[in-house]
């Protein structure tokens, strides 16, 4: 046979080869989905709601000191009057402990500043003074974490949450309990207490960015009693208006804690040790529901990331499938798959 027949003889034997002797490479396994173990999920994000309360506002350090000891602790603070008080030095980076040496320390008078001429009310300028001093006169975007103020806009009764600029100014607006402060002017503005619209602040919690909300609430509630002095009287008031807004808001929040302190006055700063072991106490009573609580969060946020990555992985199986049916006869021959890539483990 000459060399001029053998040769195309030698090349249909070549394709016969590449077509049956070669066989063609088989997909790589499809990728199996990260596990929580080499991926564990990011922790809860949990916030902070302190509500108001005046004297009874020391109650919040107990709650934190717990909510710490058990590895709760909060990344986000929101705080309304004597919450934002403590929470401001919260998210400036103090724990609980450095708190409470606070407390124990602190002199009613660097707070207090009355002003015969605006008919004895509380001008407030103490207040704002002694916060800012705590915190090294940095504003609020400048604390460790995000926090919040909330006030009340008393031109139209508008909720403000102050999450910018100063923050002693924006707790002194947060804690001006009508009738006893002055009214803080901040632009064209005047503010007060907070606790008219929002008494323990959920929602502002939640903006911040918390997945996991717990609110404290230390507002006094109506007994029948009479509270027998103006700052109980006037805190008492502030509740009661704001009760309803305040249950609404509660039902948003995922655990509600209410330290005993309705029996200390709201003007009781000596009742402050009492107040801290209330709120220990009632922190550890709710430390079961918020163990409980923060592990379905976390068990659902698993599932949904699980499901997310299933979804990712079908749809890259999908396409992948979709382009290697699309290759030439020649390139299915060849088994070339790389212009295919493979889902990513």
């Amino acid at each position: 046979m000459t060399a001029r027949r053998l040769l195309p003889l030698a090349f249909l034997a070549l394709l016969a080869g590449c077509g049956s002797g070669q066989s063609v490479r088989s997909a790589p396994p499809a990728s199996v989905p990260p596990s929580t173990a080499d991926h564990p999920m990011p922790p809860v994000r949990i916030g902070v709601a302190l509500g108001g309360g005046a004297a009874k506002g020391f109650a919040h350090i107990g709650v934190i000191k717990m909510l710490e000891a058990n590895g709760f602790e909060p990344v986000v603070v929101s705080g309304t009057s004597a919450g934002s008080v403590v929470g401001a030095l919260y998210a400036s980076g103090m724990d609980a402990f450095q708190m409470q040496e606070k407390a124990v320390a602190l002199d009613q008078t660097s707070i207090r500043d009355v002003r015969l001429f605006s008919g004895g009310l509380v001008q407030g300028q103490k207040l704002q003074e002694y916060v800012n001093q705590q915190l090294g006169n940095k504003p609020i975007e400048r604390l460790k974490k995000p926090f919040a103020a909330v006030a009340t806009r008393l031109e139209d009764g508008e909720r403000t949450v102050f999450v910018r600029g100063n923050a002693g100014q924006a707790v002194r607006a947060s804690s001006s309990i009508p009738g006893v402060f002055e009214p803080v002017t901040i632009g064209q503005y005047h503010y007060v207490d907070g606790g008219v619209v929002s008494p323990v602040p959920v929602d502002a919690a939640r903006e911040l960015g918390a997945e996991f909300v717990v609110a404290v609430d230390i507002s006094s509630k109506a007994s029948g009693k009479n509270p027998g002095d103006l700052l109980g009287t006037v805190n008492q008031s502030i509740s009661i208006m704001g009760q309803r807004l305040g249950e609404a808001e509660l039902k948003r929040a995922d655990v509600v804690i209410r330290p005993k302190v309705n029996d200390i006055g709201a003007a009781d700063f000596n009742q402050r040790n009492a107040a801290i072991l209330e709120g220990e106490r009632a922190a550890m009573a709710a430390m079961p529901q918020i163990r409980a609580k923060v592990a379905q969060l976390q068990q659902q946020r698993a599932a949904a990331a699980s499901a997310a990555a299933r979804e990712a992985r079908q749809a890259a199986e999908k396409a992948r499938q979709a382009c290697l049916d699309k290759r030439s006869r020649w390139e299915k021959l060849r088994g070339n798959e790389e212009a295919c890539a493979a889902p990513a483990r």
